[in-house]
């Protein structure tokens, strides 16, 4: 009875976040959508800006466009080009990918400050702040609970 209690604890947790991780969790994935979402979405742009190596972000490009993240498009017949444009699914990833840049922001980027800065079109600075839909609230650490949606 034990050995079977001890099986059902074991099992991780079902878990959205780890869904998740399972189509953009590696970096070169992730580091193709953000060139996405800065305009670069030709190949070898996002080769040359991520350096990642050609074959692993072909893989990875072709993974994205099977989970519905990017599209390919073609832009020239001869030579065939294509490029890749953000999905509904893919633009979702926006706020993702604006929280890892401040929190990298503020933990990574040391003295000579942020790599890069976006602005809004109110033309501020744009710091991501992820706030509760419901009430406006910053949403931190100790303020929300799990509940079960089943």
């Amino acid at each position: 009875m034990l050995a079977a209690m001890v099986s059902v604890s074991a099992r991780p947790r079902e878990c959205s976040v780890a869904r998740t991780l399972e189509i953009v969790g590696e970096k070169w994935a992730l580091l193709a959508v953000r060139e996405v979402f800065l305009g670069n979405g030709r190949f070898d742009e996002m080769v040359r800006r991520t350096g990642a190596p050609r074959d692993t972000m072909a893989a990875r490009l072709r993974a994205l466009v099977g989970t519905g993240i990017l599209e390919r498009r073609q832009y020239s017949e001869h030579p065939a080009r294509f490029d890749y444009h953000l999905t509904e699914a893919g633009r979702d990833l926006y706020p993702v990918i604006l929280t890892l840049m401040r929190w990298g922001d503020k933990y990574l980027a040391g003295h000579a400050g942020a790599p890069l800065v976006l602005e809004h079109r109110c033309g501020h600075r744009l710091s991501a702040e992820l706030v509760c839909q419901a009430c406006g609230e910053p949403v931190v650490v100790g303020q929300a609970r799990p509940v079960r949606s089943r």
